[in-house]
């Protein structure tokens, strides 16, 4: 096992793989440093001296400014660091960004080929409500449809949610464009849309969004307009889980697939660790003509540049500054500074400042161009890696990408959650103690690059793995019988 990593030759900084003794002799690139303070797993130690002022370099980049002085050996954390970033800035497009070489090999998964030309991952009935208010009865359909669903049928899953009533301008334009975007979901073999009647986004507005639809496929009940709802959809349930179970897994190519990736609870190793070998997946899929989408905005705060300079046009690049200062200007306006991170979570496993964080973060991109920038809500269009806007938020960046057309979740953790999106959501960890800890929450652990395995062996692996997923194995949040659904909050509630 590895006792520490420079991550890239330019930096003053070496990270701990293990916890390392004070006092302890550490041979750093064929320089020996010895500790003088205990540095936890995770954390970051100085390997020359480094000045108060000076840029503390990690990744190759600025990750904050030092605020003493610290000695060779030194730990650099919290108490000593300090984020570099500013507010707005202006930016040059680079183009630096070389594409990642084409596969001829091909890989297939069997999934649900739709009528509309997309692929599920799942055929599962799904309930959507337009309204918070109707989310009890949509609670208690699922209880009773799940007592008679047929075969063939993956799961039923009620998707409870708070709005879709007293919201206003753009916060409300999220939650139709969310809620259309799941009913129009390939996961769901078939959607029953629950309204009230008297909301604003009630089932008549939502259509408009909805677009066109099969009515064999998606039915629609509004419970103020029925005497008995619960017999109402014990009918209509019945009528869409038999269109559903006709539907049956097939061979299909993998560039059929659209991945989200999405971390959370990091620590000093997901940039090492979890975050590269995704990076390494999206590279493998985009290869294979698949589609990747990388999203948690304001965890790109400081490492943007690295995703702009790989933007396959001016346009794009232009839509990405977009998609920063746009974040930025949330912020602003209320009132947040937006370098209000990391969570303390994110401190104690090792990470230090935002731009700290964002740099492991965006190792989720792997080295392909960025073909698409996609506003939130947004269905995607193009094959290849894309950028979503959404926030760092765990269930609702998860949400999002859902909406955009993700079949399959990649959520790497150095901390570990239970939690679940509305899709297949692979929690891959980034150490071992975590993975051995919480096995009922990690499906994947990438702990093992510090150990015995590397990079190319653990990358195919995952690989094999989302393929294993996208055929019907089952995550272990969907095993726990877990599915989430969180839209972004933006405006005023009534």
């Amino acid at each position: 096992m590895q006792d520490i990593i420079k991550i890239n030759p330019n930096d003053n900084v070496a990270v701990a793989l293990r916890p390392i003794a004070k006092g302890t002799q550490i041979d750093v690139a064929g320089k020996t440093v010895t500790t003088i303070e205990d540095i936890p797993q995770g954390h970051k130690f100085a390997i020359m001296p480094v000045k108060k002022g000076d840029s503390v370099i990690k990744y190759g980049f600025r990750i904050g400014i030092a605020q003493a002085d610290v000695a060779e050996g030194g730990w650099i954390h919290t108490h000593n660091l300090k984020t570099g970033l500013g507010e707005l800035l202006e930016y040059t497009y680079n183009p630096t960004g070389v594409d990642v070489e084409k596969s001829d090999e091909e890989a297939y998964f069997d999934g649900y080929m739709r009528e509309n030309g997309k692929v599920g991952v799942r055929n599962e009935v799904w309930i959507i409500p337009t309204v918070g208010c109707v989310n009890s009865i949509a609670r208690a359909i699922e209880a009773t449809a799940r007592q008679n669903k047929p075969e063939g049928v993956d799961e039923v899953v009620a998707f409870p949610h708070p709005y879709g009533c007293s919201q206003t301008t753009e916060d409300q334009e999220n939650t139709r464009t969310v809620l259309a975007d799941l009913i129009n979901h390939p996961n769901a073999g078939a959607v029953l849309v629950l309204g009230l009647g008297c909301e604003n986004s009630r089932i008549e507005v939502l259509k408009n969004y909805i677009g066109e639809y099969n009515p064999d496929r998606v039915k629609f009940l509004q419970v103020q307009d029925v005497e008995d709802e619960q017999e109402e959809a014990a009918k209509l349930m019945e009528e869409l889980m038999a269109y559903a179970a006709n539907f049956k897994r097939e061979k299909v190519n993998a560039k059929e697939l659209i991945i989200g990736m999405k971390c959370g609870g990091s620590d000093g190793l997901s940039g090492i660790t979890a975050n590269p070998t995704v990076g390494r997946f999206s590279d493998m899929l985009v290869a294979k003509g698949g589609t990747t989408i990388l999203t948690e905005v304001p965890e790109m705060f400081g490492a943007e540049t690295i995703l702009m300079d790989r933007c396959a046009s001016k346009e794009l690049f232009d839509k990405t500054v977009c998609l920063i200062n746009d974040f930025k200007n949330y912020f602003i306006k209320n009132g947040q500074e937006i370098y209000e991170n990391p969570s303390p979570g994110n401190k104690d496993g090792g990470i230090t400042t935002l731009e700290d964080k964002s740099l492991g973060c965006t190792q989720k991109s792997g080295s392909a161009l960025v073909r698409g920038v996609l506003a939130y809500g947004e269905k995607v269009e193009t094959k290849g890696l894309n950028l979503l806007s959404a926030p760092g938020n765990d269930l609702v960046a998860s949400t999002a990408l859902a909406a955009s057309g993700a079949q399959i979740v990649l959520f790497t953790t150095g901390r570990g959650t239970p939690f679940a999106s509305p899709v297949p959501t692979v929690k891959i960890s980034t150490n071992s103690k975590l993975a051995g800890k919480k096995g009922n929450w990690i499906d994947f652990n990438c702990g093992r690059l510090v150990e015995d395995a590397n990079m190319e062996d653990v990358s195919k692996e995952l690989f094999d793995f989302v393929l294993a997923v996208a055929s019907g194995k089952k995550v272990k949040a969907e095993e726990a019988g877990f599915h989430d659904l969180a839209i972004f909050k933006q405006g005023v509630t009534l």
